[in-house]
């Protein structure tokens, strides 16, 4: 093994059992993208919806890679390892690049993660849940960091994916990993946690997202548990579960691991009260674990942003940092990740909240919007891969941006949905605007954005709605 990071021998040794000699070029990092290479580079060729990265390899090569993960034929003037038969005899002399071709090329970078994890003795923290596991991930991270090196999921990297893609950039320096975890279906994440190997396992909320592909809320649920089912026995392993959440608070009963819940009722381990709102200041509240309770002020935006502190806190405290550590990597830069505030036309305030959508992180966003002072434009488009509870995911959302918004622009096929909602139930009709796409918002904001508006923009992915902001921005 070698002593810091990743080399093509540890590749090899991962892929084969065998460990070859003289293979110890490093890898500098692991790609699917051959633009993000860069000399050193191990390149995975995967097959997408939309591009073949078989089809990028010799672009790879060109920019420095040492080796491709491949599943078919190649042009290369390396050498080739064909994995995909007996297991093959390793040469005594190695040429680069290096082509391994083997029979999935995702597995294959799966099997060699999994390999080079279990080659350290790091601890490792999983994040998941329906809502807020990139802003847990980022702010336990931040927390962590206080006193340990730390290697943590980039963006979203919280699938099959991503999660290899992480962990074979661990080093022996790291001292804890922080993973976010998501899944559309049963067994995904028991197969990232066999991966990974989490001694801590934390659990957000449980909704119904994802329904499209999972089926039902009960699976749902199911597919959450894994995590906590796979954590160790304590002391060793850690569940941190939201009491708030029945769903979750129940998951206790299958971990072998400790359990610490977190919330806003004294019946948590670790719990939140006298909670204020400060609008874009962040947010205030007491904290309280055991006999300590300590006032604490972050800049966390929204009310509901208090779970995902406790969230985090949990996490610092079950790996032993001081209330000092926690609180001061609660306070950090990176604490606000996903909604941020930036400056609109005419001195007005968008609240950038487009990175995905909920029907809970969307209701989550119109009560930030409701804590703020100004005429309040929520700008809500469609919700995907709700399933079974579309309909009544967007309608939920259409009776709360009744209460919160003067106006509301509601975006989409589905975002209709919350605009008739809000009609439906008593929103003036020259207050809801129905628009197809993105352009058609832009247009209204334009026309009618005055210098105290407040404006929430926010949808699923796919919906593209940072078009808005960035229109907007340039207005």
């Amino acid at each position: 093994m070698s002593g810091g990071r990743l080399t093509l021998a540890d590749v090899v040794e991962g892929l084969t059992g065998d460990r070859p000699e003289g293979l110890e070029q490093p890898v500098s990092r692991t790609v699917i993208d051959s633009r993000q290479v860069e000399p050193g580079a191990l390149f995975v060729a995967l097959k997408g919806e939309r591009a073949d990265g078989h089809d990028y390899v010799a672009d790879a090569f060109s920019r420095g890679a040492v080796a491709a993960i491949v599943e078919r034929d190649v042009a290369s003037s390396g050498l080739v390892l064909d994995l995909t038969g007996p297991a093959p005899e390793l040469p005594s002399a190695w040429a680069l690049p290096l082509v391994l071709k083997v029979a999935d090329s995702l597995r294959a970078i799966q099997q060699v993660a999994a390999f080079w994890r279990r080659q350290h003795s790091v601890r490792v923290v999983g994040i998941t849940g329906s809502v807020g596991k990139t802003t847990t991930k980022e702010l336990a991270a931040a927390v962590l960091a206080r006193r340990y090196v730390m290697l943590k999921s980039e963006a979203s990297y919280n699938n099959e994916i991503g999660l290899p893609l992480t962990l074979v950039h661990l080093t022996d320096e790291h001292e804890r990993v922080v993973l976010e975890m998501g899944m559309y279906d049963v067994g995904e994440i028991a197969d990232l946690a066999r991966i990974a190997l989490p001694h801590v396992g934390v659990v957000t909320i449980v909704r119904p997202v994802h329904l499209e592909r999972a089926g039902t809320f009960e699976r749902i649920v199911e597919a959450k548990t894994e995590l906590v089912k796979a954590l160790p026995p304590a002391p060793e392993g850690v569940a941190i579960l939201n009491y708030d959440d029945e769903h979750v608070r129940e998951m206790a009963k299958s971990t072998q691991a400790r359990v610490l819940y977190y919330g806003l009722s004294p019946e948590a381990d670790l719990w939140a009260d006298r909670i204020e709102g400060l609008g874009l200041e962040g947010i205030r509240f007491r904290l309280h674990y055991g006999h300590e309770t300590l006032h604490v002020k972050i800049p966390l935006l929204g009310r509901h942003s208090v779970h995902t502190a406790l969230r985090a806190a949990a996490v610092g405290l079950v790996e032993e940092l001081t209330w000092q550590e926690v609180i001061e990597g609660l306070r950090g830069p990176s604490a606000q990740l996903r909604l941020v505030a930036v400056p609109g036309p005419k001195g007005t305030t968008i609240l950038d909240d487009t990175y995905n959508a909920s029907p809970a992180s969307t209701i989550a966003a119109l009560n930030l919007l409701d804590e703020l002072d100004g005429r309040k434009i929520a700008v809500l488009g469609d919700m995907l891969e709700l399933g079974d509870y579309e309909e009544e995911g967007h309608v939920k959302v259409g009776m709360r941006a009744l209460e919160v918004a003067d106006v509301l622009i509601a975006v989409g096929p589905r975002g209709r949905i919350i605009g008739q909602a809000a009609r439906r139930w008593g929103m003036p009709a020259d207050r809801v605007h129905i628009v197809e796409g993105n352009a058609e918002a832009v247009a209204l904001l334009e026309q009618m954005v005055t210098g105290d508006d407040v404006i929430l923009v926010k949808g699923s992915r796919a919906m593209k709605m940072e078009e808005i902001v960035n229109a907007l921005g340039r207005a």
